[in-house]
């Protein structure tokens, strides 16, 4: 049976000149050699003869195994069976752990002033400094957001002043055209009444109708305007009736009649005027620069950068006179 198996191994050795120097291979007891030894070294031969396929040699990973395998083709000839290694992965080695995510973004030097998260929306810086704007007609999502700040306000802090800042049209747009009902007014109006907050109001360009009464609802003496800003007050307006019939016509007129008179009413209460006299203004559209408007009631200050200090220092005419050693006729 050996020389059976002797004669099948000669059969399989290739007929090149490498292996025409090696005798017939014997495996008596005294010259036997080990069968798994003499593969090893058949696919070792075997493999020197294949050509290599071209590679990319800038490719780490292919480079070294082709280095590997030119050098030692026995640590690939020789694989563990069962390893928890993937394969051909354990001839390189162990990897190094890289920068930290933040030293990396750090060293970028093409935008090293970009922002690190994303910038926050202007609402809420404003938010963050107790400051509510209103800067559209008062429409439904516009009380929504307004209502919302304020109670937000009062409950991270019940004692510091909130400020609110006004531009708006009220429940209409500049051409008077209806966008919002009156109500929209009345709920942020009574949301201020039950803030135990100071509140400020600021008219930084106009406030007209509904907006022009939560102006004149802030805190007495926190109450400011823009030197070149308007105040309007005016009746409410119907909407558009489209193709309602006659009763619910006037279920609208009587409805539109009763918000003028709370808004009157309103209005002579944060004024210091006579409901009359505020009926009589709103028969039409009442336009105030700021001057008229702190003389009617609507604000307390007008927001002159220095003006104030300015008005404060000067001197009264009968000073001025007695100063400049001025007599008036009856002195003489």
């Amino acid at each position: 049976m050996a020389s059976c198996l002797q004669a099948s191994m000669n059969s399989l050795l290739p007929r090149s000149s490498s292996f025409s120097s090696h005798p017939p291979l014997s495996f008596n007891s005294s010259g036997r050699r080990n069968l798994k030894t003499f593969r090893y070294a058949f696919r070792a031969k075997a493999s020197a003869r294949i050509p290599m396929p071209p590679i990319n040699p800038k490719d780490p990973f292919l480079s070294t195994l082709a280095s590997v395998a030119a050098n030692s083709p026995e640590k690939l000839l020789n694989r563990p069976v069962n390893s928890d290694v993937p394969p051909y992965l354990d001839i390189f080695d162990s990897p190094q752990l890289m920068s930290s995510p933040a030293q990396v973004e750090r060293s970028v030097a093409y935008n090293e002033h970009r922002p690190r998260t994303p910038p926050p929306d202007l609402p809420s810086m404003l938010l963050d400094g107790r400051i509510v704007y209103i800067g559209m007609p008062l429409v439904p999502a516009v009380t929504e957001l307004v209502v919302a700040e304020l109670m937000y306000l009062q409950w991270l802090d019940p004692k510091e002043p909130i400020y609110i800042y006004i531009n708006s049209t009220g429940t209409t747009r500049d051409d008077g055209e209806t966008v919002g009902m009156e109500s929209e007014g009345f709920a942020i109006y009574d949301s201020l009444m039950q803030l135990k907050n100071e509140v400020h109001t600021v008219c930084v360009g106009a406030a007209i109708g509904q907006a022009c009464l939560l102006l004149s609802a802030g805190t007495k003496g926190k109450r400011f305007m823009m030197p070149h800003a308007k105040a309007m007050i005016q009746q409410p307006r119907v909407p558009s009736s489209g193709l309602m019939p006659a009763s619910d016509v006037l279920i609208r007129a009587k409805e539109v009649i009763t918000n003028r008179d709370i808004l009157v009413e309103l209005l002579s209460k944060h004024t210091g005027n006579s409901v009359e006299t505020v009926a009589n203004v709103m028969r039409r559209p009442y336009y105030m620069d700021a001057p008229k408007a702190k003389e009617f009631g609507v604000i307390d200050k007008i927001l002159w950068r220095g003006q104030e200090k300015i008005v404060a220092d000067v001197v009264s005419s009968d000073e001025f006179d007695k100063n400049a050693g001025i007599r008036s006729v009856e002195q003489v």
